[in-house]
């Protein structure tokens, strides 16, 4: 780890400190019992009951089988608030703690651990949505709404109550409402998505962490390539290599970590701790 604390003492020169930045993925959640997406064993992989998720996870499928696309979701939001924040969430907390002022996590996760683990709401840009609100598949308007309470489904398959179905309704034109995620056949923007912030986020960066994701959408990509192209350092902190493996070959300021999360943020929450106190 000699070299990640090398990387942070250039970071923290007085004149040139820049941001240290989170990109998370599912990965970082396994440990709290959430599958992955693409791991052998992921949501993704399997897929659902008779579809491939490249068409399950659409806005499209779900225009056609709302009801089936709502079991999915009440299922896997139970599975979400049965979770709780694993230690290298709590890590990322005390990582904050030290650097609040440098410190943001971009996350592709929709399952809001790093919020309930204690990191700050106004540092976590959820570039993938969140289970905590959903929104008119319509689009009557712009609103974002709470999900309503105690609709989740203990079954994936369970049939969903007449009662759940009224409060799926949207408040202001009583149209069915849909979970505020991206799906595979939607668009980053910046008012549901933080496109804009986050790509500036990167730009700003000097040390982009990225951990437990494959790279296998274009946002995160895009951050890591803005990250490189303004001079910032990428760590690629994942079990096996990936596309971003790929995406960063040769690049001198990218070094690859083939260890857990846990691992890693313990090492570099110690090598920060070492270089405040030296700086």
């Amino acid at each position: 780890m000699e070299k990640l604390r090398e990387i942070l003492k250039e970071n923290f020169q007085k004149d040139k400190r820049n941001k240290i930045t989170f990109l998370t993925g599912a990965g970082l959640s396994a440990a709290s019992g959430i599958p992955t997406y693409r791991s052998t064993d992921g949501i993704w992989v399997k897929g659902t009951k008779f579809h491939r998720p490249e068409e399950f996870g659409t806005f499209r499928y779900f225009s056609k089988n709302q009801e089936e696309v709502w079991q999915f979701n009440l299922f896997r939001k139970g599975m979400f608030e049965k979770a709780q924040p694993n230690n290298s969430h709590k890590l990322l907390v005390d990582i904050e703690q030290l650097i609040p002022e440098d410190f943001s996590i971009i996350t592709q996760n929709i399952d809001g651990l790093h919020h309930r683990a204690g990191n700050s709401g106004t540092k976590i840009f959820e570039i993938h949505g969140n289970m905590r609100l959903v929104r008119c598949s319509l689009e009557c308007s712009k609103a974002v709404y709470l999900y309503p309470k105690d609709i989740t489904l203990d079954r994936i398959y369970e049939e969903i109550p007449e009662e759940t179905w009224e409060k799926l309704e949207c408040p202001k034109c009583g149209g069915l409402l849909r979970p505020n995620i991206l799906w595979f056949d939607e668009y980053y923007n910046e008012r549901l998505y933080k496109v804009d912030t986050t790509m500036k986020i990167a730009k700003n960066t000097g040390i982009l962490i990225v951990i437990g994701t494959s790279g296998a959408t274009t946002l995160p990509l895009r951050l890591i390539e803005q990250t490189l192209q303004y001079g910032g350092y990428i760590l690629d902190v994942n079990l096996e290599d990936n596309n971003i493996t790929r995406l960063t070959k040769d690049k001198k300021r990218a070094l690859s970590y083939r260890m857990t999360s846990d691992e890693f943020l313990s090492e570099f929450h110690k090598a920060l701790e070492a270089c405040n106190v030296s700086l």
